[in-house]
């Protein structure tokens, strides 16, 4: 008899366990010559060497499965058991699975191609309208890598246009004034990331979402860095952020250059970004349109509704302008 301790890392006891144990009862009584006893991500098993390496093989598939599906079920059990393959739907153009083993997918070509050039490049911009897709799929692609062990951490950034002296009237401490600005990238990590894993990430820093602000001064290596709505960045804030690369590292900066925040006299750093850095090789571009739009469909038509509206008040200020030349020659 022997006694063996196995480690469980980066899997959710909610999941690996089961709601009530239900997955480790279930595994015990498929090991009925092993004592098996689990608290936290640890199990200790005692009972004969050639029963235990069969069973810490099997427990190394069962714990793969779970980080790879962020699910286990019974019969992924029994089948991983048994040395079968668990069956799981085949998904074109999959990322990563989701919360309760959803499949989160590049859905239009053009998410696709961010797929491919996050592949290939160490710098990504990813360009186009509301709903597109373009963070969620950057932060997919991240939390990907991490699960990969390709990085040891996923950096997630934004500007906070109104982190000033607007904010000083809000309650609570920096982090409570500025998590407002950040919650759409939590959103996305809660659809990835079972809760408990989140948590865990957030606060051992393997995860870091924080205010363009505070990168000044780092160097990130080992990372995904993704800076979302970076239309909104001034020249020398996204040439601050876009110099934080460090070694092992790849960046996705995403922005819709047509909902731009700053004050009309500031030009939009991302605009600039993508001329000064045009050509250079390990950088690619990405440009949704709204045919990428997989919110609902109103926001498809929303789009199209304002980018007509712009395009005639355009228009009829470029008349007026015209009239208005031809009334001054004319006196």
């Amino acid at each position: 008899m022997i006694e063996k301790i196995i480690i469980l890392e980066n899997v959710d006891p909610v999941v690996f366990f089961g709601i009530n144990n239900c997955n480790i009862q279930l595994i015990k009584t498929l090991f009925p010559k092993l004592r098996i006893v689990a608290r936290g991500n640890v199990i200790k098993v005692v009972g004969d060497d050639i029963e235990i390496i069969r069973f810490e093989e099997d427990i190394r598939k069962l714990e793969k499965f779970s980080i790879e599906m962020n699910i286990l079920r019974e019969e992924d059990i029994l089948n991983i058991v048994k040395g079968k393959t668990p069956t799981v739907s085949a998904q074109d153009n999959l990322i990563i699975h989701g919360i309760g083993g959803k499949p989160i997918v590049a859905r239009t070509p053009n998410q696709q191609k961010l797929v491919k050039a996050f592949e290939k490049n160490d710098l990504v911009f990813a360009i186009g309208p509301a709903g597109s897709g373009k963070t969620y799929t950057a932060i997919a692609l991240a939390v990907r890598s991490l699960k990969n062990k390709q990085v040891r951490k996923i950096i997630l950034s934004r500007p906070a246009v109104e982190a000033g002296e607007k904010l000083g009237f809000l309650p609570g401490d920096m982090k409570e004034k500025i998590d407002p600005y950040l919650q759409p990238l939590y959103d996305a990590l809660e659809d990835m990331l079972p809760s408990s894993k989140l948590k865990e990430y957030l606060e051992n820093k393997v995860i870091q979402i924080a205010p363009l602000a505070f990168m000044r001064g780092r160097t990130l290596n080992e990372a995904v860095i993704i800076l979302d709505e970076a239309q909104n960045t001034t020249k020398q804030q996204i040439k601050m952020f876009l110099t934080r690369l460090g070694l092992n590292a790849k960046m996705i900066v995403t922005g819709d250059i047509t909902q731009i925040d700053l004050p009309y006299s500031q030009p939009s750093g991302l605009i600039h970004a993508m001329k000064v850095l045009d050509g250079i090789k390990g950088i690619s571009t990405v440009e949704f349109n709204k045919k990428d739009i997989v919110r609902h469909q109103l926001v498809q038509d929303i789009v199209e509704a304002y980018e007509k509206s712009e395009k005639s008040e355009k228009n009829e200020k470029i008349l007026s302008d015209t009239i208005k030349k031809e009334n001054k020659h004319s006196k």
